[in-house]
């Protein structure tokens, strides 16, 4: 505090506050920018005093009007994309959302203890036409610019919890000009502007639009007014079915006039066709009928005569056929026969080679030829690598088992053998 001096208000200077209350719709509190005129007074005992005369308005109403106008300035320069200024009006991603073609489950941020919290909910649950909708509270601080954090919180918990909000309700009721402040804060109005859910305002003023107003998809007056206008749009889409079903039902009842006359005369005509089309064929079909009748009795007895040839032919053949088959079967034994005999004979030649094949060479033979085997580890050695020097070994002769033990390993190619 730089300095402190007191003031008082009387006659004059007290008609001057409730005319300020009267204009800017704000109590006059601390807190506030005003230009006042005052009297300076000193007093022997009291000392100096301030004597309240005038208070200009205009100033408090034009300093509020200024940081409107820079939030809105600010909005538009930082948030390209998001926020755009055509003319007088404010277009913003969130403006630029469809409104689903009904609203039912809505997101509602005001104050829990708000006469506006009661109005919206009120006009919805109580509206005439039935219609029935899932109301989810965030309840917030929605008064004075000292609470923007805790609103601005209160929208991201709307969309951090997940839920498929048709739309989003702010709301509070009527007050003071300087109680809307809180609306006119940059951190609301960029929320707002670039929230992914359409918002609707009904923040109970009735004079000039807050910030928070130009970044929503729809303003409206009071809480009170949003609820109206979400039961006009859901209405608005009743309407539009119920026009739809007229119009299908109308349509419906001009095509089946239009084409029952036709119907009518097709059915008609199809069956005056139906009986002189009958006539005309039957007496085709009598006719058709006694050919058919004549044909078929010269055909039957056309086949029964060839029938009674094929069945004679057929008797006799049989016997022919079995006397060829006889000679046949009589031939083919001989032949079986003459054969056998001849195929046994030879047979007979090729199991005494084999025999003596087997004999030649079987290992006594071999052995009585001048050949040995040698055995190691009491098993036949095919490979001399398979023995080594020092190694016992056992050599089968003709009559003969000799038992020895190797000194010596020699390679032989084979050719140096002389029986």
């Amino acid at each position: 505090m730089v300095a402190k001096i007191q003031a008082a208000a009387f006659g004059r200077g007290s008609q001057s506050i409730e005319l300020f209350e009267k204009i800017t719709r704000q109590r006059f509190t601390s807190n506030i920018s005003i230009l006042v005129k005052v009297e300076v007074n000193f007093h022997e005992v009291y000392g100096l005093k301030l004597n309240l005369l005038d208070i200009d308005s205009n100033f408090t109403l034009g300093a509020l009007e200024q940081q409107r106008q820079e939030t809105l300035r600010r909005l538009v320069m930082e948030n390209p994309g998001m926020v755009e200024r055509r003319g007088d009006d404010y277009i913003t991603y969130n403006k630029r959302l469809p409104l689903p073609r009904v609203i039912q489950r809505i997101a509602f941020v005001a104050s829990k203890r708000s006469a506006g919290y009661e109005d919206f909910r009120h006009t919805l649950e109580g509206n005439q036409f039935g219609y029935r909708f899932e109301i989810d509270d965030y309840h917030t601080s929605v008064q004075g610019n000292l609470n923007e954090e805790e609103l601005v919180n209160s929208l991201i918990a709307v969309f951090n919890s997940g839920q498929p909000y048709d739309a989003v309700v702010i709301a509070r009721g009527g007050g003071a000009q300087t109680d809307f402040l809180i609306f006119d804060q940059y951190r609301i109005g960029k929320a707002i502007a670039r929230f992914p859910i359409p918002v609707i305002t009904g923040i109970g003023h009735q004079r000039n639009e807050t910030v928070a107003d130009l970044m929503a998809h729809t303003q409206t007056k009071t809480p009170t007014k949003s609820a109206e206008f979400i039961l006009q749009h859901n209405r608005s889409f009743e309407d539009s079915i119920l026009l739809l079903q007229k119009n299908i039902l109308i349509h419906s009842q001009r095509l089946f006039s239009d084409h029952f006359q036709r119907l009518a005369i097709l059915n008609s005509t199809i069956m005056h066709g139906a009986r002189n089309l009958i006539g005309e064929h039957n007496q085709t079909l009598i006719n058709n009928n006694r050919t058919m009748i004549t044909r078929s009795a010269s055909l039957i007895f056309d086949r029964k005569n060839e029938l009674i040839a094929l069945s004679a032919r057929l008797m006799a053949r049989p016997r022919v056929v079995l006397y060829t088959w006889k000679s046949d079967i009589d031939t083919v034994i001989g032949n079986l026969k003459s054969f056998t005999a001849k195929y046994l004979i030879n047979q007979s030649g090729y199991l005494g080679h084999h025999v003596s094949m087997v004999k030649v060479m079987a290992p006594d033979n071999i052995l009585k030829r001048g050949f040995a085997l040698v055995l190691h580890n009491g098993k036949l050695a095919a490979k001399a690598e398979d023995i080594a020097v020092g190694s016992e070994i056992e050599v089968i002769l003709d009559s003969t088992k000799l038992r020895s033990t190797v000194k010596q390993k020699t390679k032989h190619d084979g050719r140096e053998f002389n029986v």
